[in-house]
C-alpha cells in the first residue's frame, strides 16, 4: 500500500511538472493569456503576446500580479519579436471546444523549422537576438553554421538566447543582459563626452 502512495505522489508531482512546463511554451508570462502572434521574448527568454508588453510599457505604475518577470524591460527594444514556424499537426484549439477531447499538452502551435521537433518544453529552443528566428538547440549542434538557418541572416554565438531555460541558464543570461547593458551605457557616455586631450 505505501509503494502505491509512494508511486501516486510521484506521478501527481510528475503531472505538475509536465503542466507548468507547457504552460511556459502555451502562455504569455506577464499576462497568463494564451500565446499569440505576435510573440516577442526578452532578454532572458521569456515569452510574452507583444500587446501584453506594450500595455505594460504604457503604463508601468499599473497594478499587475506578474509585474517581477518584466521589470528588466525599459522598453520596446529590449524584447525581440519572434519569427516562429507553425507546426502543420496543431490544430488550435477548435477541435475541443465541448471539452470532451483529450487535449495533448505536448502538442505544439510551433516546430523547429530545421528538424521539425516541437517547441513543448520537452527539447531546447533559442532565439538569435539579430532576426527573432527560432530553432530547437539539436538543429543548432547538428549543422553547426552562422548562418541563420531560416532567414539566412549572419550571427554569432552570443546572439543566441534559450528560451525558457533552467534557474542556472536564466542567471547566465541576467549576466550577460548586464554586461551587455553596461557596456552600452559606457560607449553612450563616450560618445556624450569625447576625450579632446589630444
Amino acid at each position: 500500500m505505501k509503494r502505491h502512495l509512494i508511486n501516486l505522489n510521484f506521478f501527481v508531482l510528475q503531472v505538475d511538472k509536465n503542466a507548468e512546463l507547457a504552460a511556459k511554451w502555451k502562455y504569455c508570462a506577464l499576462s497568463q493569456e494564451k500565446l499569440k502572434r505576435p510573440i516577442v521574448a526578452c532578454e532572458l527568454g521569456r515569452l510574452y503576446n507583444k500587446d501584453a508588453i506594450i500595455e505594460y510599457l504604457l503604463d508601468k505604475s499599473a497594478e499587475r500580479p506578474n509585474s517581477e518577470v518584466v521589470a528588466h524591460i525599459r522598453n520596446i527594444k529590449d524584447v525581440k519579436e519572434l519569427n516562429l514556424t507553425d507546426n502543420p499537426a496543431w490544430e488550435g484549439e477548435r477541435h475541443n471546444i465541448k471539452g470532451d477531447c483529450y487535449e495533448d499538452m505536448h502538442c505544439s502551435m510551433f516546430i523547429c523549422p530545421v528538424v521539425g521537433l516541437e517547441m513543448n518544453g520537452k527539447h531546447k529552443f533559442l532565439f538569435l537576438q539579430t532576426c527573432g528566428c527560432v530553432f530547437s538547440e539539436r538543429a543548432l549542434r547538428e549543422i553547426k553554421t552562422e548562418i541563420c538557418h531560416k532567414c539566412g541572416d549572419p550571427f554569432q554565438e552570443d546572439n543566441l538566447v534559450m528560451l525558457n531555460g533552467t534557474k542556472e541558464e536564466v542567471e547566465k543570461l541576467q549576466k550577460a543582459m548586464e554586461e551587455r547593458r553596461a557596456k552600452a551605457k559606457t560607449a553612450k557616455e563616450m560618445n556624450m563626452h569625447p576625450d579632446h586631450t589630444e
